[in-house]
């Protein structure tokens, strides 16, 4: 069916109207971090119902569950890619990208940032923000107040080398160790399904945390020397 001159014309308009919109307000330099973080915020939820929308089909044993079940494999999914994004943007940031190289830029390396560094890290932080959202509304079952203590300050860290545009390239080297939350998704997931005591849960949390920390600790002196 032959469309209209006039018709053309008018979608035209707004495929312009809609790239003026994109281009000098939602990704324009002083919106990115604003829009970044909504736009985690709503991958987040794109990733919660695609979850659940897979796992219902394809995993037999998913409708077997408890409703808070579901919901906790469905908030680790999340979790997981947040995770999966996280890693390999800091990867990139730190290994390949040439934004804290000496040999491609000139003044203090902690200083610089990048439309680019920018939105991973406001991505980062809609996904805390949306996690912190899901624990306190299901408090305790999404976990207790380690989680809490835990996403609010890496949601604060990740938040203030977003906007001030500092130390960015030590959070990224820091957000490297998000390779291991699969893992720990994955036996934190097992331990619920063999309903583990309150106490093994615990020690599991805190033997995770130290975990975290001595790779932290080893990989963050190995990367300063690079």
């Amino acid at each position: 069916m032959a469309v209209s001159r006039k018709t053309v014309l008018a979608i035209k308009s707004y495929q312009n109207q809609a790239h003026v919109l994109v281009k000098n307000y939602l990704l324009a330099d002083p919106f990115i971090p604003y829009t970044s973080i909504l736009g985690g915020m709503l991958l987040c939820k794109v990733a919660y119902d695609l979850t659940q929308l897979i796992s219902t089909f394809y995993f037999k044993s998913y409708n077997g569950l408890t409703k808070i079940q579901r919901i906790e494999w469905n908030n680790r999914c999340i979790s997981t890619l947040h995770a999966i994004f996280i890693t390999v943007m800091s990867l990139y940031f730190v290994f390949w990208s040439d934004l804290f190289s000496d040999q491609q830029h000139s003044g203090i390396v902690t200083f610089r940032s990048s439309p680019l560094s920018v939105f991973a890290l406001g991505v980062s932080v809609g996904y805390f923000l949306a996690d912190l959202g899901m624990i306190f509304w299901l408090y305790p079952s999404l976990g207790g107040m380690e989680y809490v203590i835990h996403h609010s300050l890496s949601g604060v860290a990740v938040a203030y080398s977003m906007f001030s545009g500092e130390g960015q390239l030590y959070t990224f080297m820091i957000l490297i160790s998000e390779v291991t939350t699969p893992e720990i998704n994955m036996r934190c997931w097992y331990e619920e399904v063999l309903c583990l005591s309150n106490q093994w849960r615990t020690n599991i949390f805190c033997m995770a945390g130290c975990k975290n920390s001595a790779v932290r600790l080893h990989v963050l002196p190995c990367l300063l020397t690079l």
